[in-house]
């Protein structure tokens, strides 16, 4: 459902009188609380869809209140907006850490708090049109767990990716992957410039992308509480619930995440080469296009030159042989006028041979495109 009821928590009232005036005329239900221990108490009853919560708070820390209410299974859907002076990586890492979706710091604009409102609200929208697909695929997922291991989940999917020719399809079986081991990941790609997200539940939420935007290019691994975040050039993979209690299978299903990442990217390099190559092939074949019309135009143009210097030259002959026996010229220069004009005749007509070489040479470099165009394909 859309973004409706939302609980402000700050323990500063000023802060709190701030969100109530730029929220006034959008159509929220907003409710407010002085302190974390407030906040938990109110927390249940109003049920918000989002709380704004402060970080730096006297006695229960932000941080701490946003544990509690992810660690109650009755209050652990409720998305978290934690609101801060301070916007350090550190800071927003451990926001992350305990759980919260998304961070603003003070002080913030009326624009940029309702664009996070409104984009929490889309997210809202999309987790609910596909919670019936993640719980299908969940299900799914632990099916499959239960009746193969998990490097036949791997191998399978290496085998099966070779085949994907879609960055889309191939985030997909990542993801499905990722699931048949009992992990809930979130993805991204990184293509030509451009960003692609993927989510074991759908969406990736705004902190998610914020993380992999700060931290893909410092280093290959980052593991936090029990989240693990992987980096290759082309992709990041974050998973979500690695088994910390489980020593032995934390470090197995590490080594897997890495592999599993290491083939992903090296399939998404083949799918990028591939469209380049699709892509390489259409500009040629387009260039071919245009060159064969030049070269036509070309022919046509030598070809009708040629004609018309030859009727020229023609009626020039015409002209000279009905004026030439009026002019009393005497019989040798008569024959010299002639034999010029015969002459030159010649050569106009010579030319036609020549504009026969050059279609020839035209037709040559057309089937050496072709042949280039065939070897491209």
């Amino acid at each position: 459902m859309a973004l409706k009821r939302i609980l402000a928590v700050d323990d500063e009232p000023f802060n709190l009188e701030i969100i109530e005036e730029i929220l006034e005329d959008l159509d929220f239900e907003l409710q407010t609380a002085g302190s974390g221990k407030e906040c938990l108490a109110v927390v249940e009853e109003f049920d918000p869809q989002v709380i704004l919560l402060d970080v730096s708070m006297p006695k229960m820390s932000g941080y701490e209140v946003c544990k509690a209410i992810k660690s109650n299974p009755s209050t652990s859907h409720i998305v978290v907006m934690f609101v801060s002076a301070r916007g350090s990586v550190e800071e927003r890492m451990e926001g992350y850490s305990v759980g919260a979706e998304d961070y603003i710091v003070k002080p913030f604009g009326q624009g940029e708090l309702k664009a996070k409102l409104l984009n929490l609200s889309q997210l809202l929208l999309e987790k609910d049109i596909l919670a019936q697909q993640v719980e299908d695929a969940t299900t799914t997922a632990f099916s499959a767990m239960a009746t193969s291991s998990e490097m036949g989940q791997i191998v399978n999917f290496v085998e099966h990716i070779g085949e994907i020719t879609d960055p889309q399809q191939l985030a997909a079986e990542l993801i499905n992957c990722l699931n048949g081991l009992g992990l809930s990941c979130n993805v991204e790609f990184r293509l030509n410039g451009e960003y692609l997200h993927f989510a074991s539940s759908g969406v990736c939420s705004p902190i998610v992308v914020e993380l992999f935007e700060i931290l893909h290019t410092k280093g290959r691994l980052h593991e936090f509480t029990n989240r693990i975040l992987v980096n290759y050039p082309a992709l990041s993979i974050l998973i979500l619930n690695m088994p910390d209690e489980d020593v032995e299978k934390h470090g197995r299903l590490r080594d897997h995440i890495c592999f599993i990442a290491s083939v992903t990217e090296q399939q998404l390099m083949s799918i990028d080469t591939r469209c380049k190559l699709i892509q390489q092939r259409q500009d040629l074949e387009q260039l071919i296009e245009k060159v064969e019309g030049k070269f036509d135009r070309l022919v046509s143009l030598l070809d009708q030159n040629r004609r018309e210097n030859e009727e020229v030259f023609r009626g020039l002959q015409e002209l000279f042989e009905d004026r030439i026996p009026t002019m009393g010229l005497d019989e040798d220069q008569e024959q010299f006028i002639y034999q010029n004009v015969d002459m030159a005749i010649l050569k106009s007509v010579a030319r036609k041979e020549a504009l026969n070489e050059v279609k020839a040479a035209f037709q040559a470099i057309e089937t050496e495109f072709e042949v280039l165009s065939e070897k491209n394909k």
